[in-house]
């Protein structure tokens, strides 16, 4: 099982932080790879179980599922049903933690997922740097 990771030290309180991590169709609004977002069957972007349809700048398609969402501890997962890479049994987490000496947010994206054989290791660094790794630098951008 391959696992992509990224971590980053937001400068903003975590409510703020939270309030447009928990938003499952609001990546456009903050992520540079995201152009659009809709959440399939009408469904609320904070309904466990909602799919969110999504295109990538280059065009590709993805489909996510929200699988948890927990206001309280600032932690979700989802999984793929249609996904950006040729990858199975991606389950991804989002997670934030406050910084309570600063008011900063410690802000955690990783996922575990199989890679097919002859692709060990390929996905990892793509993830962990292109998707989670600029996601977080986008936010802080767009926060400050």
């Amino acid at each position: 099982m391959a696992k992509a990771y990224a971590s980053a030290i937001i400068p903003a309180p975590i409510d703020k932080v939270w309030s447009l991590v928990r938003d499952f169709n609001g990546l456009p609004g903050w992520h540079p790879a995201i152009k659009t977002s809709e959440i399939e069957d009408g469904r609320s972007a904070d309904s466990v179980g909602c799919i969110r349809s999504f295109h990538l700048q280059d065009g590709a398609h993805v489909r996510e599922q929200l699988r948890s969402l927990d206001d309280v501890n600032h932690h979700l997962t989802y999984s793929f049903v249609k996904p950006a890479f040729p990858v199975k049994n991606y389950l991804a987490f989002v997670r934030l933690t406050a910084v309570t000496a600063t008011g900063q947010t410690f802000a955690e994206w990783g996922a575990d997922f199989d890679e097919a054989p002859g692709d060990e290791g390929k996905f990892v660094e793509i993830i962990s740097t292109h998707v989670f790794a600029a996601g977080w630098a986008a936010l802080t951008k767009h926060l400050s």
